[in-house]
């Protein structure tokens, strides 16, 4: 019977992903930087605080966050664990409906404001069209996530960024896959005066042959693809019902290419 192993897209076996909250004026500079070194992030936004004039506007969202992932954040960031069931939906949902009207495609991905969340909430997300949601707190780890309603990163950027990044390019071993997610507050580059982290930062981690450069929701629309994968008993054929090609690994051999809505022989 043949071994088969899942893979990311393009037969790699590291992923990277970022995650930025609040949508303040630094995620133009952020989002430059992710640019210029072929990183790619997921920024959650408040769609009832554009009054604010400390945050990305609408006019320029829709071009600013190109190429990148633009996310729920609630509309007005409360801390919806204190809040009914009815505040939590519509804060989704006119999130979702707002930022959607922006971007011109389904948001289906949100952080929670200020870490907040019950299991009713996490229970109540999929019926609002939500597919993951980040809380806070870093793993330390490069595992991917059980519950993709309760997904915690890899690391704050103030935690160990480096560090991290160095052990997550020297791993190797290509029958796991691994996933290093970051997370933060563009602002707080400004606090802290530490821009130069983020940019040693991409500068390390870019660039790399063995690394899927992903948004939060690329990362879970191509973790699904791959369950949806029909594989015969014997594992010597596999159907890919999906729009887009997944990508496996048989027999520790190359990587090879399930085309999408066709059949292989393995």
């Amino acid at each position: 019977m043949n071994k088969v192993y899942y893979c990311y897209p393009g037969g790699k076996h590291k992923a990277l992903t970022m995650s930025y909250d609040d949508g303040k004026i630094q995620d133009r500079r952020l989002v430059a930087m992710f640019n210029q070194y072929g990183i790619k992030g997921t920024f959650h936004i408040n769609s009832g605080l554009f009054h604010d004039p400390n945050r990305v506007q609408p006019e320029e969202i829709r071009d600013l966050y190109k190429g990148h992932e633009i996310s729920c954040h609630t509309a007005t960031h409360p801390t919806i664990a204190r809040c009914p069931m009815t505040n939590v939906m519509e804060e989704v949902m006119a999130d979702r409906r707002a930022l959607e009207g922006i971007a011109g495609y389904p948001v289906r991905g949100l952080s929670y404001p200020n870490g907040s969340v019950t299991k009713d909430i996490e229970a109540l997300l999929p019926m609002c069209g939500i597919r993951y949601s980040r809380v806070v707190g870093s793993s330390g780890h490069f595992a991917l996530p059980e519950n993709p309603y309760r997904w915690q990163a890899t690391c704050h950027h103030n935690q160990r960024l480096l560090e991290l990044g160095e052990e997550f390019i020297g791993l190797f071993k290509k029958q796991y896959l691994y996933l290093m997610y970051v997370w933060g507050h563009s602002y707080e580059f400004d606090d802290k005066n530490n821009w130069e982290l983020m940019e040693n930062f991409c500068k390390l981690v870019s660039g790399k042959e063995d690394i899927w450069y992903c948004t939060n929701i690329e990362f879970m629309d191509a973790m699904d693809d791959l369950e949806r994968l029909q594989f015969s008993a014997d594992n010597t054929f596999v159907f890919n019902p999906n729009a887009r090609d997944c990508w496996i690994r048989v027999n520790d051999g190359e990587a090879v290419c399930i085309p999408a809505g066709q059949l292989v022989d393995l």
